[in-house]
C-alpha cells in the first residue's frame, strides 16, 4: 500500500500536465506517420511503384530467328520491365530531357537506347561470326564481369551522382533484365547452329572413329547432305534431352525456363504497407519506450529541488519502496504506450500481430510478454540515468544522447540488415536490439522461433535487473 501510494501521487503529477502527456504517447505514432509517408507507402498508390526511366532512340533494325523477334528489341526490353511486378515504366522523348532531369536531380538514373540497340542485340552470339543482313559479320559478346556491357549494346545510363543508391538499384534492374532478354537468345541461336549441317561439317574434321580397319575421320563416313543432316539433328536431340528441364531453342526466358506465367503478380498495395510496417511500429516501440528515461529523470531531479525526497527519506519508508514508487507510474505508461502504438499499427496501418495460424489471443499474449519485458529494461535504464544526473540539464543531456545513441546502435533508427555484421554483433549490446528480435519473430516470421522470442524476454529482464542494481548502488535520494 505504501508504493502504490506514492506511485499514485507521481501518476497525479504525470496527469496533471496532459498536454505533454498526450505528446509523448501521441510522438512515437507521429513518427510512424511521417516516415511512412516519406518512404512512399501510407497512401501509396500504382504509381509509387519503383520508376524506371528510358529514353528510345532505337531504330528498331533487327532480324527474326525461326519467327522471332517480331518488335524491336527496345520494345522487348520495354514489355519486360512492366510485366515485372512492383515496377512502373516511363517513357521520355529525348535524350536532351533525360539529361536535363538527371541534371537536375529529378531523376536517379535514366536507361537510353541508342539508334543501334536492335542491330546489336540481333548480333549477340556465342559465336565469332552471325549472319546479318545477308552478311557474315563479327558476332557480340555483350557479356562481362557484372552482367551485361551496355556500351557493346548502344545502350547507356545516366546517372546522377548525388543520388547514388537509387541509381545502383536501377541500373540493377535494367541489369536483370537485358539478361532475361539477351541470354536466352544467344543461347537458343547457339543450340540450333548445333544441328546445322556446317556444325556436323567441323565436328567431322575434329573427331576420329575406331573402326575394324583402324581410325578414321567422322567426315569421311558420313558423306551425304542427309547423314550429316540427320547426325546434326540426333545430336540437337540428345543435347535436348539431357537438359530436359530448359528448352535449348527457345529465344526468350519464359521459353527457355519453360516457365508457365509470363507476368509476376505483384503484391497488392495494403500487403506492401503492411510489410512496412511490421518494421516500423516495433522499432519506435522499442525505441520511444526509452524515452521515458527523460520522464524518470526529471521526476528524480525535480523532487531533489523541491525537497520531498528528503521528506520521503525521513519518512518510515525503505529505499526499495521509494524507488518501486518512483518506477511503477513510468513503467504503467510504457505499457500503455507500447499497447496504443501496437493497435495503432493493426487498426490503422493494417498490420498483422503475428503469424495467420495462431488465434488472436496467442497473438496478443505473446506481444504483451515482450512490451512488459521491454518496458521493464526501459525503466531500468531510466532508474540508472536518474542515479546519475543532477539537474535538468543533465537529464536532457544524459538521457538523450543515451536513447539516441543505443537506438542507432541497435537498428531502431536503421534496420539491422543493412548494418555490416561487426555493427550487427555490438548491437547486441543494447536492450533494444534484443526487442526488436522478440517483435521481428512475432510480427514477420511466418513460424516464429518461440525459443528466439524466450531468450530476448530473459535478455531484456536481465538488463532491467542490471540496470536497477546500478542505480540502488549509485542514487543518492538527499
Amino acid at each position: 500500500m505504501v508504493v502504490w501510494t506514492l506511485a499514485k501521487k507521481d501518476l497525479k503529477l504525470l496527469m496533471r500536465d496532459r498536454r505533454a502527456l498526450v505528446i509523448l504517447l501521441a510522438m512515437p505514432l507521429l513518427f510512424i506517420v511521417v516516415l511512412g509517408f516519406a518512404l512512399g507507402e501510407l497512401f501509396e498508390t500504382p504509381d509509387d511503384r519503383l520508376r524506371i526511366t528510358i529514353v528510345d532512340l532505337d531504330r528498331g533494325e533487327f532480324e527474326p530467328a525461326g519467327g522471332f523477334p517480331e518488335k524491336p528489341w527496345s520494345e522487348i526490353v520495354r514489355q519486360d520491365l512492366e510485366q515485372t511486378a512492383g515496377i512502373r515504366v516511363e517513357v521520355l522523348n529525348s535524350y536532351e530531357e533525360a539529361n536535363r532531369l538527371v541534371r537536375n536531380g529529378q531523376r536517379a538514373a535514366v536507361l537510353v537506347f541508342g539508334p543501334d540497340f536492335s542491330a546489336r542485340v540481333t548480333r549477340c552470339s556465342f559465336l565469332d561470326e552471325v549472319e546479318f543482313q545477308n552478311k557474315r559479320v563479327k558476332g557480340i559478346n555483350p557479356l562481362y564481369g557484372n552482367g551485361i556491357n551496355l556500351e557493346v549494346l548502344d545502350a547507356q545510363l545516366l546517372r546522377d551522382p548525388t543520388q547514388a543508391t537509387a541509381a545502383s538499384i536501377i541500373e540493377q534492374v535494367a541489369q536483370v533484365t537485358l539478361l532475361r532478354v539477351v541470354l536466352p537468345w544467344m543461347i537458343g541461336r547457339a543450340f540450333e547452329k548445333i544441328g546445322e549441317v556446317e556444325f556436323i561439317d567441323k565436328l567431322g574434321k575434329t573427331v576420329m572413329v575406331p573402326t575394324p580397319l583402324g581410325e578414321v575421320r567422322l567426315d569421311t563416313l558420313l558423306r551425304t547432305y542427309r547423314q550429316k543432316q540427320a547426325v546434326g539433328q540426333g545430336v540437337q536431340k540428345a543435347l535436348q534431352e539431357q537438359f530436359s528441364k530448359y528448352n535449348l531453342t527457345g529465344k526468350t526466358w519464359e521459353q527457355l525456363t519453360r516457365s508457365t506465367s509470363t507476368v509476376a503478380e505483384p503484391r497488392s498495395q495494403s500487403s506492401r504497407r503492411e510489410i512496412r510496417y511490421q518494421v516500423l511500429v516495433p522499432s519506435y516501440t522499442v525505441m520511444f519506450a526509452f524515452f521515458l528515461v527523460l520522464t524518470v529523470g526529471w521526476l528524480f531531479v525535480a523532487e531533489r529541488r523541491e525537497g520531498t525526497m528528503k521528506r520521503l527519506q525521513a519518512a518510515p519508508l525503505s529505499r526499495g519502496q521509494i524507488l518501486a514508487g518512483k518506477m511503477i507510474p513510468c513503467f504503467l505508461l510504457s505499457l500503455v504506450q507500447g499497447v496504443i502504438l501496437l493497435g495503432a499499427g493493426k487498426l490503422v496501418f493494417g498490420m498483422s500481430w503475428g503469424p495467420p495460424s495462431w488465434p488472436v489471443w496467442q497473438q496478443v499474449s505473446w506481444l504483451l510478454v515482450v512490451v512488459v519485458a521491454t518496458s521493464l529494461a526501459a525503466m531500468g535504464l531510466a532508474l540508472f540515468v536518474a542515479s546519475i544526473a543532477r539537474t535538468e540539464t543533465q537529464v536532457a543531456i544524459y538521457g538523450t544522447l543515451l536513447v539516441l545513441l543505443l537506438a542507432g546502435i541497435s537498428g531502431c533508427l536503421m534496420p539491422r540488415e543493412l548494418m555490416p555484421e561487426q555493427m550487427k554483433r555490438i548491437s547486441r549490446v543494447t536492450p533494444h536490439a534484443w526487442a526488436l528480435d522478440a517483435y521481428q519473430q512475432l510480427l514477420i516470421h511466418p513460424e516464429p522461433n518461440l525459443l528466439l522470442v524466450v531468450q530476448a524476454i530473459g535478455v531484456l529482464l536481465l538488463f532491467g535487473v542490471a540496470f536497477v542494481v546500478l542505480a540502488w548502488t549509485l542514487l543518492k535520494l538527499e
